[in-house]
């Protein structure tokens, strides 16, 4: 089964209703017909909680969160051998990239998945990573 890895981007774009939301949505419906698995590192969701925290409230965010969690989508967290966090380090020190958004290329690079996104910074590591990039 093939791997994607959603970057905050995707997600806030289909929360907010925005021009990529029905290209995720189709994503999120391949995922719960088993046709892709879908994984978000979970500095990227802690992204997605923040920014609805700072737009909205922290009751939106906790909302947020319960629908995230309803989604077929397998949040990966860090884990004690630190290899995530190593490859985000490696992509952070070769690139100008927000360090969330250097976990989302690392958990792709790690994962050989491909990252969803419309953030141009990914840009700078599509030598390394396989982007699909969603419509602005």
């Amino acid at each position: 089964m093939a791997i994607k890895v959603l970057d905050s981007w995707a997600l806030i774009a289909f929360f907010e209703d925005e021009p990529a939301a029905n290209d995720v949505e189709k994503l999120l419906n391949q995922a719960a017909a088993e046709k892709y698995q879908l994984l978000m590192s979970a500095v990227n969701w802690g992204e997605v909680y923040y920014s609805t925290m700072r737009t909205v409230s922290q009751d939106a965010a906790e909302q947020k969160a319960r629908e995230i969690a309803a989604l077929p989508i397998d949040i990966i967290g860090v884990s004690d051998d630190l290899a995530l966090v190593r490859q985000a380090a490696i992509f952070k020190a070769k690139h100008k990239m927000a360090y969330a958004d250097c976990f989302a290329a690392a958990l792709a690079k790690l994962r050989n998945a491909e990252v969803v996104t419309g953030d141009p910074e990914f840009k700078q590591v599509e030598a390394e990573v396989k982007v699909a990039w969603l419509p602005k």
